[in-house]
């Protein structure tokens, strides 16, 4: 069965381990009593090549990649290494980077399409802005023109950065914008995500969902979505892609949604 896994995170080798000690504390301050991870959160690599030996291990032909910038003088060197890593990896579609404060959005945008990345991720409770910040309206605007699609983190109780009744307005003002709101539409907030983010331009992945919610309010999702409209998504290096994809396995979706959700949905996603 062919897999392609939407939504992973590489860092550069000589700052993978802070990077992925960083992010761990970030979701780790992030427990309550409705949101529990199901395990320690991961000490993987966070590098290129061990997610294509994992991916490889576990039957996951392609993995999406990114990164996030946490600072406007990052933006460039970010995505020339996303666009090298996958130069490198034949087997990773990468994806690039933005900065709200990033001085000229249409230059880099230009610069993205000439590395062969693909769309932008954004990560507005890392990167603290809002997602529907009109400072970030002329880069939706362009990347709608040039066909690069947005994908951000959304949702999380704690930070009004990401939620989704905030993709939801972004979604409505650029209806050609393809937007794939992480997290099956909200991290945390995912029955607000299904009551808001059912709309034509927007898609969601399964990444941090699975583990965190449970088995009943991941089912919810895919009843709630467009069967064609979601996509697998590990989220590595948080967690290991082999054991996202048994987590997505033991629901026991039917074979015809699991064959769409696993590659066929993604792959039509990206010839749109």
């Amino acid at each position: 069965m062919k897999i392609i896994d939407a939504h992973a995170h590489i860092f550069p080798e000589k700052i993978a381990s802070a990077a992925v000690a960083a992010t761990n504390r970030f979701y780790s301050g992030a427990a309550s009593d409705q949101v529990r991870a199901p395990e320690e959160f991961s000490a993987f690599p966070g590098t290129a090549r061990d997610l294509v030996e994992r991916s490889a291990a576990a039957g996951i032909g392609r993995s999406v990649v990114f990164s996030t910038a946490t600072a406007p003088r990052q933006v460039e060197s970010i995505n020339s290494f996303i666009a090298d890593s996958c130069r490198e990896h034949p087997s990773l579609i990468g994806v690039g980077t933005m900065h709200k404060d990033y001085p000229d959005f249409a230059s880099e945008v230009a610069r993205i399409k000439e590395l062969g990345l693909l769309g932008i991720k954004l990560h507005p409770d890392i990167q603290r802005f809002a997602l529907d910040d009109p400072m970030l309206l002329p880069l939706y605007e362009l990347m709608s023109g040039e066909g690069l699609f947005l994908i951000a983190h959304t949702g999380d109780y704690r930070y009004d950065f990401s939620t989704p009744l905030r993709m939801a307005r972004v979604a409505r003002l650029f209806p050609d914008l393809r937007i794939i709101a992480a997290h099956f539409g909200g991290w945390s907030q995912w029955a607000e995500a299904r009551e808001c983010l059912v709309l034509p331009n927007v898609y969601v992945d399964t990444s941090s969902t699975l583990g965190f919610c449970g088995q009943d309010a991941a089912m919810k999702g895919f009843a709630a979505f467009d069967e064609s409209h979601i996509f697998f998504g590990s989220d590595y290096p948080m967690w290991d892609p082999g054991i996202e994809l048994q987590r997505l396995l033991a629901l026991g979706l039917p074979d015809r949604l699991l064959e769409m959700v696993l590659a066929e949905n993604f792959e039509n996603f990206l010839k749109l």
